[in-house]
């Protein structure tokens, strides 16, 4: 039986932080690197007065306390019990209050958490991302930065149901993850997915008060055909505030899954996006499992990368990284490219720009018979 199993960093389907939408780099980058900073002072148990001094100016440089609608700011943050002894700061005010105040002493001293926040994607982002999954028509998809698993079923339904007509699938499952901003792991599935192992509380080894997982590693167990197809999702710690040894702790413990994962069946897929290129240690640690790379496979004749313009193999992020009986039975691999807006892409006639492209990663898709 051939089933087509692919992978795809969607970007968010409906929703997506204001900062990630920026055209200039430069300044998305100030941003999220602020918001990494914020969170970091944040979280300290204790607030020194050089600390208050760095969290009060990330506030009033990001209007962190504003909440204008018509022009809200790119990072927020939500105090749940403001007041007089349980809030993080004062907003500026008239008079005597010019600045924003840090009250709190510490991270127990206040509840609530900053935010980065987001707008709506437009309906053309969306139909495109629908376009790319309709294209592909995967059996089994691995979905990479999804909001929530409410936000899978939407799309599932109104989008490629509801607005293109095709096939809903069956099965769409997801647990939130580590990651604050809603980028989740989760899969679409025309098999029922019989069971759902999480790693979601695992600690760094290195680092024991630090998750493990940016997002997670779920196993997603798929009834198939007698035999078990286990897809181990994974979107490992991102080049923004680089970190390869975090990533590439989190590679060599998804090696170990697969392997405990090898004892339960033969049928074992690593996929997703790995956030590094083919010769990077995290990439080395996964086939030095055994694993193999679906984009090595004979049959493949498109690009080099999957993300960005797709020229390079240092531009190639995102995998299929199949066991020895999945890799035996491989009959095709394929590349969907057309959602991307870059420069030498062949995209849809509906992506006009970077704005309204489903991604700016590739499909990742493989025939397999199982």
């Amino acid at each position: 039986m051939s089933i087509r199993i692919a992978t795809f960093n969607m970007e968010n389907l409906f929703r997506r932080p204001t900062a990630f939408r920026l055209e200039d780099p430069a300044k998305r980058r100030e941003i999220l690197d602020d918001f990494a900073a914020l969170v970091a002072l944040l979280d300290l148990p204790v607030y020194t007065d050089d600390d208050k001094a760095k969290i009060a100016a990330l506030i009033e440089k990001h209007r962190a306390y504003d909440l204008d609608p018509k022009d809200p700011p790119p990072i927020y943050v939500n105090q749940s019990r403001p007041g007089k002894d349980s809030g993080l700061f004062k907003p500026p005010g008239p008079g005597k209050h010019p600045r924003v105040e840090v009250t709190a002493k510490g991270r127990a001293a206040w509840a609530g958490w900053a935010e980065l926040s987001q707008d709506d994607l437009d309906l053309d982002t969306v139909r495109n991302t629908g376009r790319v999954v309709s294209e592909v028509d995967a059996d089994i998809l691995l979905t990479v930065e999804v909001e929530d698993r409410l936000a899978l079923e939407r799309f599932n339904s109104q989008v490629l149901a509801g607005a293109l007509g095709r096939r809903p699938y069956p099965y769409a499952l997801l647990i939130d993850g580590n990651d604050s901003r809603g980028i989740d792991v989760g899969i679409f599935s025309r098999y029922p997915v019989t069971s759902l192992r999480t790693h979601l509380f695992e600690t760094n080894p290195d680092r024991p008060d630090q998750r493990l997982f940016s997002r997670d590693c779920p196993e997603f167990e798929i009834g198939l055909n007698g035999t078990p197809l286990v897809i181990l999702g994974n979107h490992l710690k991102s080049k923004s505030h680089d970190d390869p040894e975090l990533r590439l702790a989190q590679a060599k413990r998804v090696a170990e899954i697969y392997r405990a994962t090898l004892e339960r069946t033969p049928h074992v897929i690593v996929a997703g996006d790995l956030n590094d290129f083919p010769t990077s240690d995290s990439a080395a640690a996964l086939e030095g499992a055994g694993l193999r790379d679906a984009m090595s496979h004979r049959s493949y004749r498109g690009l080099p990368g999957t993300f960005g313009d797709c020229k390079d193999e240092r531009d190639k992020i995102d995998y299929l990284l199949m066991s020895p009986d999945v890799w035996q039975e491989v009959q095709h691999v394929g590349l969907e490219t057309r959602g991307i807006f870059a420069d030498g892409i062949k995209s849809f006639d509906t992506v006009t720009s970077k704005l309204n492209a489903a991604s700016d990663h590739a499909a990742l898709y493989a025939d397999v018979d199982l």
